[in-house]
């Protein structure tokens, strides 16, 4: 499905493939969206599909399915390593999606100085060892697709120590060249 790919499945985003003749046809009837007095006219008759959407989105078993997978894989010692270890970075999620951001002593107010590109470097070696994740300044952002399975999350989460541990020790360099 287009929609789950362009959000990972995390937000209510659409998109939706056509041949050119079901084009045209949306096409030749756009002129009658917009015509509406206010833009209350134009949410009344979008609402009541947006709230079908919704609803099938609620429905699936995929919701379900996430925050059990995340339950059983935060059972593992190395899923809480990262977390509670990390002086480096303020780590905060709910279920597959995770936010970094790489500041001194864990302190929103102390960020790293840019030259060193700790996120980058953080970025490159979660690249090393097969993930990609989206890097901003010093800050990492993650969310990975809802149908992940069990082994995949504890890679996930093992992939993400390894580079955590080699970032630590490269920010740890960097201080002591900065002294």
């Amino acid at each position: 499905m287009v929609f789950q790919a362009l959000s990972s499945a995390y937000m209510p985003i659409g998109a939706v493939l056509v041949s050119p003749e079901v084009s045209d046809v949306i096409h030749s009837q756009s002129n009658k969206l917009g015509r509406e007095k206010n833009i209350l006219e134009q949410v009344n008759k979008i609402a009541p599909k947006f709230q079908e959407g919704l609803k099938a989105f609620s429905d699936s078993p995929i919701i379900g399915e996430v925050g059990c997978k995340i339950s059983l894989s935060s059972k593992h010692p190395e899923s809480t390593f990262f977390i509670r270890a990390c002086p480096l970075a303020q780590i905060r999620g709910t279920g597959l999606i995770l936010g970094t951001e790489f500041v001194d002593n864990k302190s929103p107010h102390d960020p790293y100085p840019p030259e060193w590109g700790v996120g980058a470097y953080f970025g490159a070696q979660c690249e090393k060892h097969g993930m990609l994740v989206r890097v901003s300044g010093d800050n990492i952002m993650m969310s990975p697709p809802f149908i992940m399975t069990l082994e995949e999350i504890d890679e996930l989460i093992s992939i993400y120590g390894k580079a955590l541990q080699a970032t630590e020790e490269r920010v740890k360099e960097l201080k002591s060249q900065s002294k």
